[in-house]
């Protein structure tokens, strides 16, 4: 099968397509046709090296994926061969073909396509989680949502609306900011031409944001928290400025914020239960056009390198996948 390999630390023109063989699923693992695998900004830092998670050499990249079911070991019972499902592993899904545990997989609707399907887990399943379970987003409450027009950043827009909040949309353009604006914002602010937090304010009438998502950092984060209401609750997600942010205790305390992080992918093996349910949520909001993920670049694996130029120039608006089989 092919498969992208990373052989030694590097960049993502240094992985090398090849041909090899799918071992067997062992106990409670389940054997993966890959017919589509998103594509994320993690993949590069682990091809790099600079990833919590190193693999030995050689691997392949890639945190999610959709296919079909071809194999199960022994006391795998919730899905069986020919299965249509989603998959999500700590590496392995540049490739036709992958390993997974039963408990990272996840049959997948017959109404959802498998571009949709290998597009979803991180960025729905990071908006949902961070919303629900770190900030507690209640109907009726300012959500301000910044990157909106990214993977992330658009997919926490539809979470947001689909628990009943009103959303203002930050992204750099108002190409970008129309995309979010279609998913459901309520208000959009171009972090290029205008203040974001006389914006906010404006917008609240001067009241602020109840919760802020931030998957930027840097001088974003900084804005946030001059437009965050008493009591609010500022999540962070990522630092795509490239600048972590120093954060004055001082504000905090006087306006009674919570800043909160969110590393979805801990989930995984913490709180298994949590995550399937969290699914089921997004599955069946999918089913009734809730959410609309929305795939903006697709390439075919040996064009990997290529897809993930696309996220770390931040071009893409949505997600990026890698078609792997005929579909």
């Amino acid at each position: 099968m092919r498969a992208m390999l990373c052989t030694e630390y590097g960049d993502p023109e240094d992985l090398t397509l090849v041909e090899i063989d799918l071992p067997p699923p062992g106990a409670g693992e389940v054997a993966v046709a890959v017919h589509v695998a998103g594509v994320n900004f993690a993949d590069s830092l682990m091809i790099a090296g600079t990833y919590q998670e190193k693999p030995p050499f050689p691997f392949s990249p890639g945190f999610e994926a959709a296919g079909i079911v071809t194999g199960i070991g022994p006391g795998v019972t919730r899905v069986a061969p020919g299965d249509r499902v989603m998959a999500v592993v700590d590496w392995g899904a540049y490739a036709a073909g992958l390993i997974a545990r039963e408990t990272d997989i996840f049959p997948i609707p017959d109404s959802m396509e498998f571009v949709t399907a290998a597009g979803l887990p991180i960025t729905y399943g990071t908006a949902h989680g961070a919303l629900t379970w770190r900030a507690g987003l209640q109907p009726g409450e300012v959500l301000l949502v910044h990157g909106a027009a990214g993977g992330v950043g658009l997919a926490t827009v539809e979470v947001g609306k689909a628990l009943g909040a009103t959303v203002i949309a930050t992204a750099r353009s108002a190409e970008r900011l129309a995309i979010a604006a279609d998913h459901g914002a309520d208000h959009t602010i171009d972090t290029i031409d205008e203040d974001i937090r006389e914006r906010v304010l404006e917008i609240t009438d001067g009241r602020g944001a109840d919760v802020v998502f931030d998957p930027v950092g840097g001088d974003i984060f900084d804005a946030s928290l001059r437009c965050t209401a008493w009591g609010g609750r500022l999540l962070l997600i990522g630092f795509a400025s490239g600048r972590v942010p120093k954060i004055p205790a001082n504000i905090l305390l006087v306006k009674n914020l919570a800043v909160l992080g969110l590393y979805w992918g801990a989930y995984r093996r913490r709180a298994p239960d949590l995550v399937a349910a969290e699914f089921a949520q997004l599955f069946d909001w999918h089913a009734k056009g809730q959410i609309r993920p929305r795939v903006s670049h697709s390439a075919d694996l040996a064009h990997a390198a290529k897809a993930l130029a696309l996220l770390r120039s931040r071009e893409a608006t949505g997600k990026v996948v890698l078609t792997v089989t005929d579909s």
